[in-house]
């Protein structure tokens, strides 16, 4: 890692830090301690096998994502590549715009297949997985405020909100659709200066021209058309990414079962969707963020009492992030010495 890649993720680490250090602040550290530690382990361990089985679901998903790409990598790689995406994300600030063209290298080197098409397969699997967990977001939301009495005034605007949030990516999507072409030789024409500005910096390094870049992206865009065509891959891709939201989902729900405490089952399913906005923050895999925006949510919908909720968010979200990073590390590792085996 280079020194200025060094310096921005400890400086999101730092802003995560602050973060954490406000909403104990606020919250009281001390009794989000004393939950912490009454915490049932055996529910624990059972809360770091659902983790691990989100991971599994979601590198399965990336596995039909490849195959709907006429990658021929064994499910294993596939595995290995979303493990080591999550550590990737987890160690570059704003971890899904620095940490997706790390594993789709890493992708590239272990499955021996061209650069953009690991990244559209990764790029894809972030987009499917938006389909789950916005349909999470809007039926929970929706639930949630025809079956509570009184809706707390905070949240009065959460469905609006929510549904508003769904039609702007919508649109979104589909004007890049309709102007593809014309956004591919927007992105190319901003890749090349960019490649440009770096490349005359450095002696004996020839960058390529604007031509061979448009023929990338080209690429890039035409194997992500390919995985919207295979309608069968793509429902198998869509449900593999909801079993993944599933268990991440449950997973904080038996963690406030660890804590003594119980929730509505259903609340989770749309709290987690709703704490992904907090990856704004410039902090590595939007820690800080997320469990700052969940555990306003969770205090705000549930009775459960706030160092409950806390504690309760910071040992499911640190955790597992803590889990997800040393697993993906050691997938990081395994897949660039297949490799170099391969070369």
């Amino acid at each position: 890692m280079d020194r200025e890649r060094l310096t921005a993720t400890a400086a999101g680490f730092l802003v995560a830090a602050v973060v954490f250090a406000v909403m104990f602040y606020v919250v009281d550290a001390g009794e989000v301690l004393a939950e912490a530690r009454g915490a049932d382990p055996a529910l624990l361990a059972g809360v770091a096998a659902l983790i691990l089985a989100w991971n599994v679901a979601w590198g399965v998903e990336l596995w039909t994502v490849l195959e709907a790409l006429g990658v021929d990598a064994p499910v294993s790689t596939a595995l290995l590549a979303n493990a080591a995406g999550a550590f990737a994300n987890h160690v570059t600030p704003f971890g899904q715009a620095g940490g997706e063209p790390v594993t789709a290298w890493l992708l590239t080197q272990a499955a021996d297949t061209d650069y953009e098409v690991s990244l559209a397969s990764i790029t894809s699997l972030d987009a499917i997985n938006v389909v789950p967990s916005t349909t999470f977001a809007l039926v929970g939301a929706a639930y949630y405020v025809v079956t509570v009495p009184q809706l707390p005034s905070e949240l009065r605007g959460l469905t609006t909100a929510v549904a508003g949030g769904v039609a702007v990516v919508a649109v979104a999507a589909v004007v890049l659709y309709v102007f593809r072409d014309g956004v591919g030789r927007v992105v190319a024409d901003a890749a090349y200066r960019v490649v440009h500005a770096v490349t005359d910096r450095v002696p004996r390094l020839t960058p390529p021209s604007r031509d061979a870049l448009m023929d990338r992206v080209r690429t890039f865009a035409a194997a992500i058309g390919r995985v919207g065509r295979d309608r069968r891959r793509l429902v198998s891709a869509v449900a593999l990414s909801a079993l993944g939201w599933g268990f991440q989902a449950v997973g904080l729900w038996v963690t406030f079962l660890a804590l003594d405490t119980t929730i509505p089952f259903y609340v989770p399913f749309f709290v987690l969707p709703l704490g992904t906005m907090g990856s704004v923050l410039p902090t590595p895999g939007a820690l800080g963020g997320t469990e700052a925006i969940n555990v306003t949510a969770l205090t705000v919908v549930t009775s459960a009492a706030a160092p409950t909720v806390a504690a309760a968010v910071t040992i499911h979200s640190v955790g597992g992030y803590i889990l997800t990073t040393s697993v993906g590390a050691a997938a990081a590792s395994v897949l660039g010495v297949q490799g170099r085996r391969q070369k």
